[in-house]
């Protein structure tokens, strides 16, 4: 219940990345139970397999998210309305646990405060492009 009421879409990922691949391991049981009756150890290897997958401290599904299914399907494509369209391209790049660390930062300390890091961010970058630039010409 927190997950659907709470106003962050991260641990909803969480969840629905867990039941998808549950449904999954439900799919694999239904068409190869044959097999599987002869296989003893499968339902501890399923048991385990879930609780990695749902405990907090494993984050199995996320990794799994993260690690497999990301690559394949662009994500990032639900971003709070709330936020700018820069925040939600700066949401959109990072990873999952980023986006978390992100999202909580927005949420204590406002906006503004990130887009005064992202400018702090944009200014060292163009330094730093700057003084490479600097060396390359003193080198040539």
């Amino acid at each position: 219940m927190r997950a659907i009421e709470s106003p962050s879409s991260l641990d909803d990922q969480q969840w629905l990345t867990y039941w998808v691949l549950y449904s999954l391991i439900a799919l694999f049981e239904l068409s190869c139970w044959k097999v599987l009756q002869w296989f003893p150890p499968w339902p501890y290897m399923k048991l385990l397999f879930c609780c990695w997958l749902v405990l907090p401290i494993f984050n199995g599904a996320a990794y799994i998210y993260e690690a497999h299914v990301r690559r394949y399907f662009k994500i990032g494509s639900y971003v709070s309305p709330s936020y700018s369209e820069r925040h939600r391209r700066v949401l959109q790049m990072t990873s999952l646990d980023a986006r978390r660390s992100v999202e909580r930062f927005i949420d204590t300390h406002g906006p503004d405060a990130l887009d005064r890091i992202i400018r702090a961010a944009e200014q060292e970058a163009k330094r730093v492009k700057a003084k490479q630039c600097e060396w390359i010409t003193e080198a040539a």
